[in-house]
């Protein structure tokens, strides 16, 4: 099971023209912010990346808003995998968190070359389902199955928050609540 002390939110091209082409977007634009949202409430570290930003633009405002706010700034990359991506990295392994939940696009790229690059390196990987997508919903669903049968862990933005909350009581339980609604 998640918790508040092993995991880290990983944020994968959520930006520029190609966002706008996602499979239902608007729900997966709201999900990823709730997540990114949510892992400030729980004070989880974030590790945000953006592929060639100089050609696919920045990331859409309602993810890099409260990102920037949390004084974070994106990784640009080339490669699919974030693993590819030496300061990415670098920046996992100075978290010392093992447990990794993924948010991003397109899931049959970016997101699936990461994932199975985390798990072989032996990271316990959680990737959101509603804050994932492809162009196509064919796409981002055979990722999906792919991911789990390397051994992802596949989940919901509110099963992850809930699981990192725990309980049904206290200030973070009370701002999780308004997120979410």
């Amino acid at each position: 099971m998640l918790d508040i002390h092993h995991s880290i939110l990983v944020v994968i091209d959520i930006q520029g023209n190609l966002a706008q082409l996602m499979h239902k977007k608007d729900h997966f634009f709201r999900q990823a912010e709730i997540m990114v949202k949510g892992a400030e409430i729980f004070d989880l570290p974030t590790l945000w990346l953006e592929q060639l930003p100089d050609k696919l633009g920045a990331t859409i405002p309602q993810i890099a808003h409260p990102l920037n706010q949390q004084g974070l700034t994106p990784i640009a990359k080339e490669s699919f995998s974030a693993v590819q991506n030496i300061s990415f990295v670098e920046q996992l392994q100075l978290k010392q968190r093992k447990s990794i939940i993924i948010i991003g696009i397109e899931a049959h790229i970016c997101v699936y070359q990461t994932v199975i690059d985390l798990i072989t390196e032996g990271y316990q990987v959680t990737v959101v389902s509603d804050a994932i997508s492809s162009r196509t919903e064919e796409n981002k669903q055979i990722a999906i199955n792919k991911m789990q049968r390397a051994g992802a862990q596949i989940s919901t933005t509110e099963m992850v928050l809930f699981e990192l909350q725990r309980v049904a009581n206290g200030d973070r339980f009370k701002a999780l609540l308004n997120l979410i609604k």
